[in-house]
């Protein structure tokens, strides 16, 4: 029998569903793991620039706002036109954005750097956008389970880069450890290549853009679902940045936060999954206000108990568990209520909340450090605002819209 072969002259022969969803799972592992290790970065920048803690947050508040801003932008360029371009610009942009940082000298410069380019780069490569690409390649039964395995894809990016580069910076330097992320950036431009070259809508939904944002404004649940994304980019922006530096004023060695870094992507992998599990059977609603809560309290049981390096790793635990577990979750109502069509930048509206708390949650954490030499502050807030997602989310409606009847809806 003659082997099959593969018409690299048609991309639509090669480019099959499980092509792309490697490629998508790679991108995630990549654009994400990348941009979560810049809290290693903030004592040895900030020690051999002479910048405060709060300078360097400024930066990366910045970095998640442009992250925020440009992922509907983003969105609405893949939706329309595919995922590959968007990516591959963006990859371009982002790794200027982390070499820019490695070779700024001035506050400004590195609000430029790491904060304008590098969080561009990041909105144009987003996980989302490849998860957006992945959905549209399977059927709706198994939507709820990509999304989980795109996410659980990003996790395990945390848990890879987060060693990966306090290695680089223990052995080469910190300078040199971002030279490399660059480079290793720039992997996403193949990868990028491997999405289809438009988008694809199979379903019978011929609703514009416009009419899209529109609908989705004036539904409660997505205002709901918007203003609860919120507190996640505040818990997980704050933790990502911070909590090495916290870890470290606790009296503890550096490779322990860069450990706890990681411990959180490992258990990510597993949350993230099982929430796209779970979201297939379950009510997504009451999974995200379980999740805010245990959060919450996750977070309290940190400011109470004794300071240990345990305690340290099971609190890296059990907020893995809850990380980006949200995102399934999120993405999966938004695709239920609304469809597939315009996921990538309702997606993308409701994220610019998650940045918009994500800036305050990294600006804020430097600023209150720097004024009260403590984050406690910041954890309490974090408890607080837990407990407001979960009630939040609680009278989200997440059943279809009407004018889906004649499609299939995500389970």
């Amino acid at each position: 029998m003659t082997p099959p072969t593969i018409d690299l002259q048609n991309p639509s022969n090669w480019r099959t569903p499980i092509v792309v969803l490697i490629a998508g799972c790679l991108i995630a592992i990549i654009g994400f793991g990348a941009r979560s290790t810049f809290g290693l970065y903030l004592d040895p920048m900030t020690g051999a620039r002479g910048w405060t803690r709060e300078t360097f947050s400024i930066a990366l508040a910045l970095q998640n706002l442009m992250w925020g801003i440009g992922l509907p932008i983003a969105g609405a360029i893949a939706d329309r036109f595919g995922a590959t371009k968007v990516i591959l610009g963006g990859a371009i942009i982002y790794a200027v954005g982390i070499f820019g940082m490695s070779v700024a000298e001035t506050s400004d410069a590195l609000y430029l750097t790491a904060g304008v380019l590098t969080g561009t780069g990041v909105a144009f490569t987003a996980f989302s956008l490849a998860m957006a690409t992945m959905v549209r390649v399977v059927g709706p039964e198994k939507r709820s389970l990509v999304l989980g395995l795109g996410t659980a894809a990003g996790s395990f990016g945390q848990v890879l880069f987060s060693p990966l580069s306090q290695g680089f910076i223990s052995s080469f330097g910190w300078q040199q450890a971002l030279f490399l992320q660059a480079a290793i950036v720039l992997v996403l431009v193949p990868l990028a290549l491997l999405l289809p070259a438009a988008s694809v809508d199979n379903s019978s939904d011929k609703q514009s853009l416009s009419g899209a944002l529109h609908e989705a404004m004036s539904h409660k649940g997505f205002v709901l679902l918007t203003l609860g994304f919120f507190v996640c980019g505040f818990h997980v922006a704050f933790i990502t940045v911070h909590f090495p530096s916290y870890v470290k004023d606790l009296g503890m060695a550096a490779h322990v936060g860069a450990w706890a870094l990681a411990i959180i992507g490992l258990f990510n992998i597993a949350g993230s999954f099982l929430s796209g599990v779970v979201g297939q059977r379950y009510s997504k609603k009451s999974s995200l206000s379980f999740i805010y809560l245990a959060r919450a309290i996750v977070i309290a049981a940190l400011l109470l108990l004794p300071k240990t390096e345990m305690l340290i790793y099971v609190f890296a635990a059990l907020m893995g568990l809850l990380w980006l577990s949200t995102v399934p979750l999120t993405t999966g109502i938004v695709a239920q209520v609304f469809g597939v069509r315009y996921l990538a930048t309702l997606f993308g509206v409701v994220f610019f909340s998650h940045q918009v708390g994500s800036f305050i949650g990294v600006w804020l954490g430097g600023r209150l450090y720097d004024t009260t030499g403590s984050y406690n502050g910041m954890w309490w807030a974090g408890v607080f605002f837990g407990v407001v997602a979960a009630i939040l989310h609680w009278p989200i409606n997440e059943k279809p819209l009407t004018r889906l009847q004649g499609d299939v809806a995500v389970q």
